[in-house]
């Protein structure tokens, strides 16, 4: 099991990470904000202090896939108005939107919990970055290259870039990328074979289910930011991811 804090890990954790931000801070092309890159900061001295490399390996694919799939595309969605604001730069509040719930559980871990429990959480955090990255996949890849976009909630055709608009390109973009990363999860010893299945439809149903609360209420309520979204996005695809493997287990 994956119990890492020690003292050892939390040094390796911040040196780790002083020395990407610097490397970060230098480059020409930003990625992120300043204060994104301080708060990815923090984030990654927490992933690598509770969950060691494997978490912060697993965190390190979202955001580098994530970054990438946002430029396919860009002069198109730029020339439609439904590009990301500050040419794709992630701020404070797009580090925190995407990894607050993963960032929750990977904490979780530093609980003394029996084996069974600590998995539960493990697959959670592994099933959060999932959804996050089939969310970000699918909005951007039916953007760029979805043909026919419907509203999830009337199956009406609507432009790209709509709340709440599903493609068949952008859904089987999501699928991909939710299996690449839950791929990753395996492969680094996060999550079991059955883990790989769970997390795919457990992304499956919360990037759906954004999709609803995109149609239906982000555009009626002010509050209900994108960033508020992805938290609800992230935390549907943790508690669905629980909910399975414990349904599986019982069965």
């Amino acid at each position: 099991m994956l119990y890492i804090n020690s003292l050892n890990s939390w040094v390796i954790a911040v040196g780790l990470n002083t020395f990407l931000l610097g490397i970060a801070w230098v480059l020409p092309k930003k990625l992120l904000t300043p204060m994104g890159y301080l708060n990815a900061w923090i984030l990654g001295i927490l992933l690598w202090g509770s969950l060691g490399w494997q978490g912060f390996t697993l965190v390190m694919f979202y955001f580098l896939v994530g970054s990438a799939v946002t430029k396919v595309g860009a002069a198109q969605k730029e020339a439609e108005g439904i590009a990301e604001k500050r040419d794709g730069a992630r701020g404070p509040e797009n580090v925190w939107g995407s990894a607050l719930t993963g960032s929750l559980c990977a904490l979780a871990t530093l609980i003394p919990l029996s084996p069974i429990f600590h998995s539960y959480i493990v697959l959670a955090f592994a099933a959060s970055f999932c959804t996050k990255l089939s969310d970000t996949c699918a909005s951007e890849i039916g953007k760029a290259y979805g043909k026919r976009t419907f509203l999830i909630t009337t199956l009406q055709p609507v432009p790209r870039g709509t709340e709440g608009a599903v493609s068949l390109e952008g859904t089987l973009a999501g699928i991909v990328a939710s299996a690449a990363i839950a791929f990753l999860g395996w492969g680094i010893g996060l999550i079991d074979l059955l883990g790989i299945l769970w997390c795919i439809l457990a992304a499956f149903v919360a990037t759906n289910l954004e999709s609803v609360i995109g149609a239906t209420l982000q555009s009626k309520y002010d509050w209900l930011t994108n960033e508020l979204v992805n938290i609800l996005n992230t935390l549907i695809g943790a508690v669905v991811v629980v909910v399975i493997a414990i349904a599986w287990s019982l069965y």
